[in-house]
């Protein structure tokens, strides 16, 4: 969704340096006798969405067609393309419900070192379904907002006693999530084969974490305050049939599963992922590069476990990844990791060092796929920790 002008929010398609008006493109003719029941015109995505992807794809594929040919869209392109540096973004779907998975093994594997087994990281239950909560969808945002720092119970060091102070230990996670685009009736089950039926897209996704507030309160039923406060998301959703190209085979299981999780198709994707530091006033300082194919569970998985008890979905529901790492040191996902709790500093280009996130610093991560002369970009999503005072 986006906005120039001042005006209302419109739904438009990114293409380079530019943004399709999709509402001005169908009055134009664009879409011919596609009956897109005035979708166009509403402030999020979710009625589009809803139409199904008989007819989502083939806007994509209309669109696809013009930037190709000679046609309305060339004719018109000083009318219907507008530009993205002058325009405001919103966030793109109404989102009723929000899921966060645990499925980065390496991920998994480096925090239970840090706070469990060192010799036994990975809980029993880690290799056999996709460990997820469920995360409140009122605080996440699209790029651009600025986070204030948040406010929590924390434990000093040495104490009995918690005290209400602002985090000391602020973090990013690096994720992607998906969009739900089919609804489920309750007691429903999506079975593997059948999932990229109910995935409209995937958007770059940080889900910010205050480490000190979230280590006192997360026993004995997960993160609240340390997680709620926000996540932030890139504007920009890049359809399931785009990155279908950079599909590639998941990795092999290490525990033999039950049936439904059972996974022999390629839903893994090759998403290059890189996370940006950038102090006020500085140059970006890059901190990570990984990639969303190597998270053990993919995306099949988690949304066949996640109804498997029947458990129903909606139009623009949310699930994200969790955090992804890698194998390597410049391949973590998280401060967390990278800095071990907080023991080590990070050195960033401008001279600077980092335990973690300070006021003014800006957290900016990007995404995309290449592949045989194919790119497909995510944007960036890119927040500021602005202090709570």
């Amino acid at each position: 969704m986006f906005s120039y002008s001042s005006g209302n929010k419109r739904i438009g398609i990114a293409i380079g340096d530019f943004i399709i008006d999709l509402k001005k493109a169908e009055k134009k003719g664009i879409f011919g006798a596609i009956d897109l029941k005035d979708t166009l015109s509403q402030i999020v995505l979710n009625p589009f969405i809803g139409l199904g992807k008989k007819v989502t794809n083939r806007v994509r594929e209309i669109i696809q067609s013009e930037l190709c040919t000679h046609g309305i869209l060339y004719d018109n392109k000083d009318e219907l393309l507008v530009d993205r540096q002058s325009s405001r973004m919103h966030l793109p779907v109404k989102i009723g419900d929000y899921t966060d998975f645990y499925s980065s093994k390496e991920h998994a594997t480096n925090v239970g070192k840090l706070f469990r087994d060192n010799n036994n990281p990975l809980l029993p239950n880690w290799k056999h379904m996709p460990i997820a909560y469920h995360g409140r969808a009122s605080s996440i945002v699209v790029s651009g907002t600025n986070i204030k720092r948040p406010i929590g119970q924390i434990l000093p060091i040495g104490s009995d006693s918690p005290i209400l102070a602002t985090t000391n230990a602020l973090d990013f996670e690096l994720e992607l999530a998906f969009i739900i685009g089919k609804e489920t009736e309750q007691g429903e089950q999506i079975y593997i084969d059948s999932t990229e039926e109910y995935i409209f897209g995937m958007v770059l996704f940080n889900d910010w974490s205050a480490r000190d507030i979230q280590s006192w309160e997360y026993k004995p039923l997960g993160p609240f305050l340390g997680k709620n406060f926000a996540s932030s998301i890139s504007p920009w959703v890049v359809t399931l049939e785009a990155l279908n190209p950079f599909s590639t085979k998941s990795i092999s299981d290490e525990k033999e599963l039950l049936p439904y999780l059972e996974c022999d198709g390629d839903y893994h994707l090759d998403i290059n992922l890189k996370v940006y530091m950038q102090p006020d006033n500085q140059k970006e300082s890059l901190i990570t590069t990984t990639n969303y194919k190597t998270l053990y569970w993919n995306y099949a998985q988690q949304l066949a476990h996640h109804t498997i008890n029947g458990c129903n979905i909606n139009v623009g529901d949310i699930m994200a990844s969790g955090t992804i790492s890698g194998s390597r040191k410049d391949s973590l996902g998280s401060l967390l990791e990278i800095t071990e709790g907080g023991a080590k500093s990070i050195s960033l280009s401008c001279g600077l060092e980092r335990k973690y996130i300070e006021d003014g610093d800006s957290i900016i991560m990007r995404g995309y796929s290449f592949k045989d002369d194919i790119r497909v970009g995510f944007g960036e999503v890119r927040s500021k920790i602005i202090s709570n005072s």
